[in-house]
């Protein structure tokens, strides 16, 4: 879970929100590559602790030391923003939209998220016998990574940018809002360890959102789905549809969870189901854009990704409960298949990625367009829409 939340998903949304922060010297190049390495080497050390358990001790204080000060660096830099002058040279505090908000939310549960992993590793290092947090302070902390930071972050881009890219209406800014409250006092009370009462405020809110976000609606136009494969509207509604299965399979977990397999069901669909799905999907479409370059280099292996990724999901999630709680012992021979599955779609994933890097840029083809110029998140919407 770690390797997959910090290593993966925090690799991609820290990257994103290097690329959005406008230019400012040497630091443009420093800051983020002192960034990646300090994070890289956080996430390698403690996947060799937990597997390993070479000086786990020394490598898991390290480790949340490491991610902890990224974050902190990432705040440093972005707090380092000009904001827009107007016409008499004065500077004015543009309105906060919902969907910054939902990012700043994000942002906090991301910096709360690594302090409590390096206060408790710390914990673990000078006190514990185990390598591994106690099943009631890992739930803890497993709401807080996943609906602290994952779900409001994936809200707020989603909030901003698929309005666009399915050509739908913009989120309604009460019910969005009433979403972002309800996960906010599910992910209080959970890590407060009022598990059930949580458990339905999140479900809530994964329902809420899906109207504010109108996952239902029919394209009021026709969708930007040039250069990427026609499917994928169908995975990002999809996407959400998992969002609202695994919050209700939470639910599950809350009243009869005995021997975890609930839970795992819950967080898989959550963290491959959701978050995953999400980053394949938007992956090809905004990735050639940051690195300038026209398009995906396979529409067809983008669709097989999501493909893999999504038929092994479902295969975990229904074979987890009924193999974990004892109620199909033949469940116990879908779940390697499963972790096949996923791992075939995360590697046509990655190979298109791959194979997509060294095409001609933008600027080298005949028909492209002038590269847009901006600042922060304007610019980086400005590419990618």
């Amino acid at each position: 879970m770690h390797a997959q939340v910090f290593g993966w998903i925090g690799s991609f949304v820290l990257g994103i929100g290097f690329y959005s922060q406008p230019a400012r010297g040497r630091s443009v190049i420093r800051i983020p590559l002192t960034c990646f390495v300090l994070w890289t080497l956080g996430v390698v050390m403690r996947w060799v602790a937990n597997i390993y358990g070479w000086h786990w001790r020394v490598l898991f204080v390290l480790s949340a030391g490491f991610e902890l000060l990224v974050i902190l660096l990432f705040l440093t830099a972005a707090s380092h923003h000009k904001l827009p002058e107007t016409a008499n040279g004065k500077q004015t505090k543009p309105r906060m939209e919902l969907w910054m908000v939902s990012v700043l939310l994000s942002t906090v549960g991301l910096l709360a998220l690594a302090a409590f992993n390096f206060v408790e590793c710390l914990k673990l290092a000078m006190a514990g016998t185990q390598r591994a947090f106690p099943h009631a302070l890992d739930q803890r902390f497993l709401v807080l990574l996943a609906w602290g930071f994952l779900v409001p972050v994936v809200w707020g881009f989603s909030a901003r940018w698929l309005p666009t890219f399915l050509a739908i209406s913009r989120p309604g800014s009460r019910t969005f809002g009433a979403a972002l409250i309800l996960d906010l006092m599910g992910v209080l009370f959970g890590v407060f360890g009022w598990t059930k009462t949580a458990s339905f405020l999140l479900a809530a809110g994964a329902v809420v959102v899906g109207f504010a976000l109108h996952m239902a609606q029919r394209p009021l136009g026709h969708a930007k789905v040039q250069r990427i494969h026609l499917s994928f509207p169908s995975f990002i509604r999809l996407a959400y549809a998992r969002l609202t299965i695994t919050s209700f399979i939470g639910i599950w977990a809350a009243f009869l969870d005995v021997h975890g397999g609930i839970w795992g069901a819950s967080r898989h669909a959550l963290t491959v189901g959701f978050a995953a799905t999400m980053v394949f999907a938007i992956g090809p479409r905004i990735l050639p854009h940051f690195a300038g370059i026209y398009s995906i280099f396979s529409k067809r292996l983008m669709f097989l990704s999501l493909l893999l990724l999504q038929t092994g999901c479902a295969l975990r999630v229904c074979s987890e409960p009924l193999a974990y709680e004892g109620i199909l012992s033949f469940a116990w021979k879908t779940l390697p298949i499963s972790g096949m599955l996923e791992l075939g779609g995360v590697l046509v994933f990655a190979i298109n990625i791959g194979l997509t890097m060294p095409r001609r840029p933008i600027g080298l083809c005949t028909n492209h367009r002038k590269k847009p110029r901006g600042r922060g998140f304007s610019r980086l919407i400005h590419v990618v829409t």
